[in-house]
C-alpha cells in the first residue's frame, strides 16, 4: 500500500487559519464529499466520534483524524495544511498544523491499520513534514507526500 493509491490530488487544501476542531471536521467532509462522493454529513459526524473516544493529535504539529465510514469501498485519504497551527489537544501540547484524515470502510479490518501505520510512518518523517510546511501549492504537496520516506541506505 502507498499514499499514491489512497489520496486523491483533489483532497488536499490549504487553510488560513481554522477556528475549531468542528470547523476542521466540517471542510474535511467537504473535501472528501467532493473528492470521493461520500456523505458530508455521515463523513463530520464520523470523524467527531472517533475524536470523542481521544484526540488524534499525534505530536509535532501533526493530526491523524480518522474514521469509519458505511457504504466506502475502500480507505481513502485528506490533507490539510493550516497557515495558522491551531490547538488539538495534541499529546505533546502543540498546536497542529498538517492534518492527514483517513476514512475506511466499516468493516475494514486490516487496511484501516494498514494506511494509518502508512501515513504515521510518513508524518513521522521530519525531512517530509519540513517540505510540507516549506510549500503551498496543493500539486507540491501531493507529491511530497505520494514519495514517501526515503530509507536510509546502511
Amino acid at each position: 500500500m502507498d499514499i499514491s493509491k489512497i489520496l486523491n490530488p483533489q483532497a488536499i487544501k490549504l487553510v488560513g487559519k481554522m477556528t475549531s476542531k468542528k470547523r476542521l471536521f466540517q471542510d474535511l467532509g467537504e473535501i472528501a464529499a467532493s473528492a470521493y462522493g461520500l456523505s458530508l454529513n455521515d463523513t463530520v459526524d464520523a470523524l467527531q466520534d472517533r475524536e470523542s473516544l481521544g484526540p488524534t493529535g499525534v505530536g509535532h504539529g501533526v493530526a491523524l483524524p480518522h474514521a469509519r465510514i458505511e457504504g466506502l469501498d475502500r480507505v481513502v485519504g485528506a490533507f490539510m495544511r493550516l497557515e495558522n497551527p491551531m490547538d488539538f489537544d495534541a499529546v505533546d501540547r502543540q498546536p497542529v498544523d498538517l492534518i492527514f484524515a483517513l476514512f475506511a470502510p466499516a468493516e475494514s479490518g486490516v487496511d484501516h491499520l494498514k494506511a494509518l501505520a502508512l501515513v504515521s510512518r510518513t508524518m513521522r518523517d521530519g525531512d517530509i513534514c519540513a517540505k510540507l510546511r516549506a510549500n503551498g501549492e496543493a500539486t507540491t504537496l501531493h507529491a511530497i507526500l505520494t514519495e514517501g520516506p526515503k530509507t536510509k541506505a546502511a
